[in-house]
């Protein structure tokens, strides 16, 4: 299953919703996709889930209905042939902070002519019995999402997007505020300016602008409040923090009235 019905509505100026996870056991694929998320991203850039517990994600999503995306650990041609192969949708590359950088993001995910992408058999060809039609049709369908999380991209915005083959942009504030040495401060002036930047650019470009709204608490209003500055392509939440918050709630919530 491929990224193109989400490809086509980002292209028409329509909003997707997707979340995120970061403990790799199927059974939270699915409740994820069960709760109707256009696509759930498997994170692997900052957990331990290694390529084979990112297979076994897959086909749990897409057993439900759900569309796969992979949040790759870097910019790893390696990494995103396993995970294509494996039948990912589409990849967020992360610190994406050159042209070159994001030559090589689409590179790695576009069969030649247009990239380098390595041909072979695998679960996203059907095991060789749909591999004429997929590598016919792969290069237009797997979404790439490029990373932008550092000052250096921003200064690069134009140069970035300038790539044929990317679908969008994903704003990671965390790291981009770290560059700006306000790290963890996500409402600071420098911050907000350099997003409105990408946002501008990205909009100019008529590519998806992404964001990932991470708290559940805020998610609602957050993800209003950026679809109307013009993101179309919004994470809310993620599973730990769907775990963490409701606990802790539900635990404070009994032990206030028998203590």
């Amino acid at each position: 299953m491929l990224a193109k019905n989400i490809k086509e509505k980002l292209r028409d100026g329509k909003v997707s919703i997707g979340s995120w996870m970061s403990m790799g056991h199927a059974s939270i694929a699915e409740i994820l996709v069960m709760a109707g998320f256009d696509w759930v991203v498997i994170e692997t850039e900052h957990t331990a889930i290694d390529v084979s517990e990112v297979l076994r994600l897959i086909i749990a999503i897409q057993q439900r209905g759900g569309t796969p995306l992979v949040r790759l650990a870097g910019i790893d041609p390696v990494q995103a042939k396993a995970v294509l192969d494996s039948g990912a949708a589409g990849v967020i590359v992360p610190m994406v902070n050159t042209k070159a950088d994001a030559e090589l993001a689409v590179a790695m995910c576009k069969y030649p002519p247009q990239g380098t992408r390595g041909v072979g058999l695998a679960r996203a060809q059907g095991y060789g019995q749909d591999f004429d039609n997929y590598v016919r049709t792969a290069n237009d369908n797997t979404l790439v999402i490029v990373q932008i999380e550092h000052i250096d991209a921003v200064n690069n915005i134009d140069a970035i997007l300038s790539v044929p083959g990317i679908d969008g942009t994903f704003i990671g504030p965390y790291d981009l505020s770290m560059s700006l040495g306000v790290p963890g401060q996500l409402s600071h002036s420098s911050v907000v300016a350099t997003k409105e930047k990408v946002l501008k650019a990205v909009l100019q470009k008529k590519l998806a602008a992404g964001i990932h709204y991470v708290q559940p608490s805020t998610a609602a209003a957050d993800c209003a409040a950026g679809i109307a500055e013009g993101y179309t392509f919004v994470a809310v939440g993620t599973d730990i923090l769907f775990l963490g918050d409701s606990a802790r709630q539900l635990q404070q919530a009994v032990f206030k009235n028998i203590r």
